[in-house]
This record gives structure tokens, sequence and C-alpha cells, in this order.
């Protein structure tokens, strides 16, 4: 049951986390818990009209999701806080290779999550951070029903040309998505290599393909 219930919890926080985009002057002016609360909102309104999604067009989700969430998540980060300590051991190219599977892994996972979440409202936790912050943790939770869903996010602020805030991990019902790939990853380099884990990644992905 429990499990059941962290699954769910995943699947409408990967919802709620996918369409993470917004125009470059909100991203670099806004604060990160107005950000989150905003983009929360919005998702899940427009996953409630859109009749694609509610059917679950899935090349359209996936399509979706790559378009928007990728610009507003550090993926070199979030991938090689996954890999761990062997990401400093892996070649430029093997980086490469993870950092494109684990992307069409989360992809696809957030994809298939978009048509969970129907009823759900979010409710802002009080916001622990300062201007000059250059990472915070924005804490909210999901309402569904009896059962509400902890939604934590990690962001950090980039500097520089599109400066705004950044995704880099996502906690839900006290997981860290990071860490959580970072127990199973640790586990195929351990037995297989970085190559072993590149080979795994792409296999699921083939195979989560052919299910599509």
């Amino acid at each position: 049951m429990k499990r059941d219930f962290f699954r769910k919890g995943l699947m409408i926080a990967s919802a709620v986390f996918a369409l993470f985009l917004v125009p470059a002057a909100y991203a670099q002016d806004e604060a990160p818990d107005a950000l989150v609360k905003r983009l929360s909102v919005d998702v899940l309104d427009t996953l409630r009209s859109d009749k694609a999604i509610r059917a679950g067009d899935l090349a359209k989700v996936i399509a979706l999701v790559d378009a928007r969430i990728m610009p507003h998540v550090n993926f070199q980060r979030m991938t090689a806080s996954a890999v761990g300590p062997a990401w400093r051991q892996a070649t430029p190219e093997q980086q490469k290779r993870l950092e494109e599977e684990f992307k069409i892994l989360l992809v696809r996972t957030y994809a298939g999550a978009l048509a969970q979440v129907t009823d759900q409202t979010i409710v802002m936790k009080p916001q622990r951070s300062s201007a000059e912050d250059k990472e915070v943790l924005v804490r909210t939770e999901i309402k569904n029903g009896a059962n509400p869903i902890q939604l934590d996010y990690r962001l950090e602020k980039t500097p520089g040309q599109g400066a705004g805030w950044r995704i880099y991990n996502l906690n839900v019902l006290g997981v860290w998505l990071v860490e959580t790939y970072r127990s199973q990853f640790a586990q195929e380099i351990n037995a297989k290599g970085i190559d072993g884990l590149i080979n795994t990644l792409a296999e699921r992905n083939k195979a989560n393909s052919k299910k599509a």
C-alpha cells in the first residue's frame, strides 16, 4: 500500500514538474516559491483541460515534456548527482551518453504521469530563504483526497544569459529523486561499470518505447 501511494505521489509530482516553462523575464525576476506556485496552478489547469493528454496521446505528451521541462533543469548536475562518485571517472563521451539516456528515462516517466492528475490542488509551505540565496528549497503539498502528497523542489539560481531558477532535485513523500536513482545506479556500476549502466538505461528506454 505504501509503495503504491509513493508511486502515485511520484507520478503526480512528475506531472506537476513536467510543464515547468516560463518566459525569460519571469524566470529572472520571480521568486522561486512564487514561480513554483504559479506554474503548478497552470499545470494542474492544463492537465484538466487538455483532451489529448487526458486521452493518452503519449507522443504529444513526450514532445511537450521535452520542450518544456529541459530549459528549467540543470540536467548535468542532476545526472552527475544520480551517478555519484563514478561520474568523475566517466569519460566525456560516457557522461554525454548518461545524460542522454537519463533524460529519455525521465521524460517518459513524466509523460506517463501526466494522465494521472485529475482534481488535485497545491498548497505552498512557508518559504525559508533570503533574496541572496543561490540555492533554495521550495516545499509544497498536493491535496489528493485524504492523503496529501509532499512535493518539494531544490532549485538553483543561474547567472548570465538565460538567468533564472533551475531545478536539480525533487522530493516526493520524503524521498529525493536523485538519491533514489543514485542507489539504483550504484548497483549497476558496481556490477557492470559505467558502460553497463549506460546499456541498462538504453535497454530500459527501448523497452519503454515499445510499450508506447
